[in-house]
This record gives C-alpha cells, sequence and structure tokens, in this order.
C-alpha cells in the first residue's frame, strides 16, 4: 500500500518502496519517463526506483526529461529570491548548525522591525521584489507576533512586493496570526525523514519533537496558507530516502488538501561556523544531487524547485536545465548580512557569491527567462487553483508575461547596473512567443512600464 493520506505513513511507505526498488535500464526506464511527461503523476514506488539509478548516462536521461516537464509547466522563466535573516537566536541544539543553542562563541543579534526594514530596502535596491525572512527558533526573539511586526513594517516601509517565511512550526492560531500578517508561502524543512537519524540531530530543543514538525504544514495549510515549501536537508542520511520521504511528504499533502508543496529545496549540508558536525555523515555528490533535482521535478512536476547559494556556481547552472526553476542570488546568512554590518553569526556558509545583477546576466545568456514576478500569491493563484493552473499547462501562460514585465522593471531600475542590451534581446525573444491577443496587451503593459508604470502584471 502507497498510500499517503496519513501523516504518519511518509516514513514508512518510503521505506518499503526503496526495500523494493532496483534502478530501471532500457525500455523501463523510457516507459518511467514518458509516464513523467503525461499528466498521470509517478507512484512512489516509480520515484524510487528513479532514485536508485546510478549509471551516469541513465541519470542525463532523466535530467533531460526533468528539463522537458520543467518547461512544459513553468515555460523558461527562473524565480529569484533573498533570503533575509532575521535572527540567530535559538533554543535547539541542531548538530550540523551554526545557530545552534550551544555555540558559545556565536554572535547573536535579533533585528528589530526597523532594523528588517532597512535589509529589505537595500535588496529592494539590488531590484529584488521578493524576500523569504528566515529566523531562528527561539520564541523570545522570534515569535510569532514579532514576525507580523517585521511583515507589516516591510511592507509599509519598502516597496517589497512579497515575503515568504521560514520559521520554527507553529501552532494552527499561531499559522492564521502569520498569514494575516501577508506572508505568501510558509516553508519549513524537517531536515531527514528518518526518525533516528532525527533524534541524533537533534538532541535537545522542542525541535526534537519529530511528529509536531512534520505534522507543521498541515496547520498550516489548515489555517489558510495557500502555500507551504518543504525540503530535507541532504547529507544527514540516505539521500534516497529522504528525496522520496519529501515526495511522499507533498503527495500527502495534495491528497488531503488537494495542492501538492509549492516549493521543495534541496540543500545539501554545508559547513558551519560552530556546528557539531564537521562533515555530512551520508555525502551527496554531484551527480547524485542532479537526480535528486531530476527526480522532485518528475515526481512533483508543479513544484518550484528551489537551488539556493549553498550550491557552487556551476552546479546550480547545470540544475536550472534539469528542473531546477528558482534560485537565490547574493546570499548573507546572518542578521543584517547586506550593506555594513557587525558580521553576527551565519547559519552556514555560502558557495556561490554572485549578486542579483550577474544571476539575472547568466540565466539570460543560457537562453532563460530571469524572473523577478510576484504576482501568483497576489492574485489569488496559490493552493488548489495555483495546482489546477499548473496541471492544465495555463500557469506558463501568466509565468511567461508576468517574467517579461518584471524584467523589464529591472532593466530600466538598473540601467546603470544590468546588461541592458542583453535583457531587452531577452524580452524581445519571449515577447515574440506569446501569441495573440495576449501578445498585443503585453506590448502596451511594456509601453507603460517604458513611461513609467511598475507592479504591471497579470
Amino acid at each position: 500500500m502507497h498510500n499517503t493520506d496519513s501523516i504518519t505513513d511518509i516514513a514508512q511507505v518510503s521505506g518499503s518502496a526503496l526495500a523494493g526498488a532496483k534502478a530501471p535500464k532500457g525500455a523501463a526506464l523510457r516507459d518511467i519517463l514518458s509516464k513523467a511527461e503525461t499528466p498521470d503523476a509517478l507512484t512512489i514506488p516509480e520515484a524510487a526506483s528513479l532514485l536508485s539509478v546510478t549509471d551516469e548516462d541513465d541519470i542525463g536521461l532523466m535530467c533531460d526529461a526533468a528539463g522537458r516537464v520543467k518547461d512544459a509547466v513553468f515555460g523558461p522563466r527562473v524565480v529569484l529570491f533573498a533570503p533575509l535573516y532575521l535572527s540567530n537566536y535559538c533554543s535547539n541544539d541542531c548538530t550540523y548548525c551554526g545557530f545552534r543553542r550551544s555555540n558559545e562563541d556565536a554572535r547573536r543579534r535579533a533585528l528589530s522591525p526597523e532594523d528588517a526594514v532597512e535589509q529589505a530596502r537595500l535588496l529592494s535596491g539590488m531590484g529584488f521584489k521578493r524576500l523569504l525572512l528566515v529566523a531562528g527558533e527561539h520564541p523570545g526573539h522570534s515569535g510569532v507576533e514579532y514576525l507580523a511586526d517585521v511583515a507589516s513594517a516591510i511592507y509599509a516601509g519598502t516597496d517589497i512586493r512579497i515575503l515568504h517565511v521560514n520559521c520554527a512550526p507553529l501552532s494552527t492560531a499561531e499559522f492564521k496570526t502569520l498569514k494575516g500578517a501577508g506572508y505568501g508561502v510558509y516553508q519549513c524543512f524537517q531536515e531527514t525523514y528518518h526518525q533516528p537519524t532525527y533524534a541524533a540531530m537533534h538532541p535537545t530543543g522542542k525541535k526534537r519533537d519529530y511528529a509536531f514538525r512534520l505534522a507543521a504544514m498541515d496547520r498550516a495549510l489548515e489555517a489558510g496558507f495557500g502555500d507551504v515549501g518543504i525540503g530535507a536537508l541532504l547529507g544527514l542520511y540516505d539521500h534516497r530516502f529522504d528525496a522520496l520521504a519529501t515526495i511522499a511528504h507533498s503527495r500527502h499533502l495534495e491528497e488531503r488538501f488537494g495542492a501538492a508543496a509549492h516549493t521543495i529545496s534541496v540543500p545539501r549540508l554545508r559547513h558551519a561556523e560552530g556546528a557539531a558536525l564537521a562533515e555530512a555523515p551520508h555525502p551527496v555528490s554531484d551527480l547524485e544531487f542532479k537526480k535528486i533535482v531530476a527526480v522532485y521535478r518528475l515526481s512533483v512536476p508543479y513544484a518550484g524547485v528551489v537551488v539556493s547559494t549553498r550550491e557552487p556556481a556551476l552546479l546550480r547552472e547545470e540544475v536550472l536545465t534539469m528542473g531546477a526553476s528558482q534560485v537565490s542570488a547574493g546570499s548573507s546568512t546572518e542578521p543584517g548580512g547586506y550593506g555594513e554590518n557587525d558580521h553576527s553569526q551565519a547559519q552556514f556558509d555560502v558557495s556561490d557569491h554572485r549578486d542579483l545583477g550577474e544571476m539575472v546576466g547568466v540565466i539570460a545568456r543560457m537562453g532563460l527567462l530571469p524572473s523577478l514576478c510576484t504576482s501568483c500569491y497576489r492574485s489569488g493563484r496559490q493552493g488548489h487553483e495555483f495546482r489546477e493552473l499548473a496541471g492544465s499547462g495555463a500557469i506558463k501562460d501568466f509565468c511567461t508575461p508576468n517574467a517579461i514585465l518584471s524584467l523589464k522593471e529591472y532593466i530600466i531600475d538598473n540601467a546603470g547596473r544590468a546588461d541592458t542590451d542583453l535583457l531587452n534581446r531577452i524580452v524581445a525573444r519571449f515577447t515574440e512567443t506569446v501569441e495573440e491577443p495576449l501578445k498585443r496587451d503585453l506590448l502596451s503593459k511594456l509601453a507603460g512600464i517604458e513611461k513609467g508604470g511598475r507592479d504591471v502584471h497579470y
């Protein structure tokens, strides 16, 4: 039985599927990949078989198929965002994290709402329109009322258009408060779905409660969040198990709430100053990382697959052709890390230090469409409605024109810092792919942006 309707079934279903999984070869692999490019969802056992593949050529076939699925669902656009770390105070003692409570050398800081506004203004000045707010899990320094106050201050004091949040799991009532503050996506990682490993990695603190964390997305959706983001920290346990459990978690959410995880992040364990864990117990190679990105896309085709600056530059570029659809840029993982700061404790080391302008240029030179769009969260295309539009192929009819409009705005507002010739060619190229009568309206909106219009979207 591979039903994941019950949240408690996720680990059991994943373990059972992997126990019987064999890497498909030849026609068997082609059959699974062909199915993945149809509306029929891959089963958990089929996803398990793909995660069992080790042959480099076969993984290449999987990555090619994943790239086609991503393009069919979302078109050529690649979403860009930045994290804004609010606090590194934490009541947990996660062995792999620089924020852990017993790190006595940590330089602690919690931003005031005014500090957060200043950081958000710096990021807005770089061209960002969506931010992911990240807070250490400490009720005294990053409780729900604080997070609500920060959101209100940023929305009132900057032109940031949407905020997402990564914070400790909350009660249903607290999630309602958070949603009421205007957050778009609630994100939280299970870290590892393997319970014995989870217990070893989280020796003390509220985070030690595996079941409470696992059910956080159910409570968030019950509280009114339309979109949630999940992920496993790759390297803590067997990557096949944690990736499959992440897929099973998303499947559970879809079965219960009618919408899969809105985003699936693909973080690998990185060195963190002051962490107790010196290296990953189960290292994930670059080839395995590519496989995981591809299997996420093939198994949860409508999710945004997110690759952060944890990963090196070249690998991040490669996976943009293999199913990844969202990337961060110019990231700092320390509170107050943008602009002049006192260098508080970072959560982990960053590998890719390229700023937003560089990433926009890289994506454009790859023939893809950089997107700073925020319209879905502000136009009601969330949850079940987003899932329906994505399933019918209609969501990319919003993604492409909205990405074009947001890129045009970026070009004008960053004329002295951007490669305007390259980016204007990208705008012109993808505008030509839009069919009438939408194309005529899109050209009118682009002309409006050139005349000073802003926040123009569908």
